[in-house]
């Protein structure tokens, strides 16, 4: 080739070399454009391929992704369902505790009140021997009250009947202590009987709002112990008797300078000196009574001077005490 580029420099005609080597270039450039495309395009299907996979693969990992958020939820979920239940666990452990210590309480509880039922039933069966006791004591108290009872009734019985006698023997003797005292006394209008008593008008006794005797009125005390010495040797031992006197008064006030504050206090006053006085003529005091009863209890109800008269006096009678 070199030998005919130079022979065409000698006149010879190169252009068809240029020809043929421009075309050789040109094939050799399109034979690389061809490669280059080819490359190309098999480089673009891979990398479209690739894409694909890559999209495949970046949907998949959004998959997983958003399936991993979902068992993370999921096991935060679980976790704080776990924790609820060990929270829940624990409570119930700690029930199960109180209730392990409440049921060895109610055991200890169940225990003691077994023991204690077991004390009392000895304690019932010790009461209900005592009752059984107590129940034949008090059968045969009743039965001992029964013949008590008959014994009293039978003692009551001779009681009244002695009482009976007594009382009809001191009415005898009360009769004959009014016989004699009417004998002694003889008649006198400011002596008279009221029933079964002797009745003094205070002015045979004391002067008017005195509690003081007047001669007089210690004659007529006098000739009374007389005759109540003279009965009381005839009346037995066993026959209790009192000499009872009742001092009363008219409703009239006293005076101002008088010694009593009020007719009660002069009654029972001139009572004590009708018992002081019979004391001094020998009766024994265990045998006298003194009361006093002022103006509250009148034999006349009138207020006139006749009633208020008959009203003051002091009464005399043979009783039991």
């Amino acid at each position: 080739m070199f030998t005919g580029i130079r022979r065409s420099g000698r006149g010879v005609n190169v252009w068809p070399g240029y020809v043929d080597a421009l075309s050789a270039l040109l094939m050799v450039v399109i034979f690389v454009l061809l490669i280059f495309t080819l490359s190309q395009f098999l480089l673009r299907q891979l990398v479209s391929e690739q894409e694909t996979e890559l999209d495949a693969l970046h949907e998949h990992l959004a998959t997983l992704i958003e399936q991993l958020g979902l068992e993370q939820a999921r096991g935060k979920q679980r976790q704080a369902e776990l924790e609820q239940l060990s929270a829940t666990l624990a409570a119930l452990t700690g029930e199960k505790q109180q209730l392990a210590a409440t049921l060895a309480q109610e055991r200890q509880s169940t225990a003691d009140a077994r023991g204690e039922l077991a004390r009392l039933n000895q304690q019932i069966q010790a009461l209900q021997q005592q009752l059984q006791t107590i129940g034949a004591a008090l059968a045969q108290a009743e039965q001992e009250k029964r013949a008590q009872a008959e014994q009293i009734q039978e003692l009551g019985k001779r009681l009244n009947i002695e009482l009976a006698r007594r009382v009809h023997e001191l009415q005898s003797y009360r009769s004959e202590f009014f016989g004699q005292m009417r004998k002694a006394l003889g008649e006198n209008s400011g002596l008279r009987i009221e029933g079964d008593r002797f009745v003094f008008q205070s002015e045979l006794l004391f002067a008017s709002g005195s509690a003081e005797l007047g001669v007089a009125g210690k004659e007529q005390l006098r000739q009374l112990a007389q005759t109540l010495r003279s009965l009381s040797q005839k009346i037995p031992e066993n026959i209790d008797w009192v000499l009872r006197v009742d001092g009363h008064t008219d409703p009239v006030p006293l005076a101002s300078n008088s010694p009593f504050s009020s007719n009660w206090e002069l009654s029972t006053a001139r009572a004590l000196s009708v018992v002081r006085y019979l004391v001094k003529e020998g009766i024994p005091p265990r045998r006298l009574v003194a009361a006093g009863f002022g103006e509250y209890r009148p034999l006349d109800p009138g207020t006139d001077a006749e009633a208020n008269r008959r009203n003051r006096r002091i009464e005399i009678k043979l009783t039991t005490p």
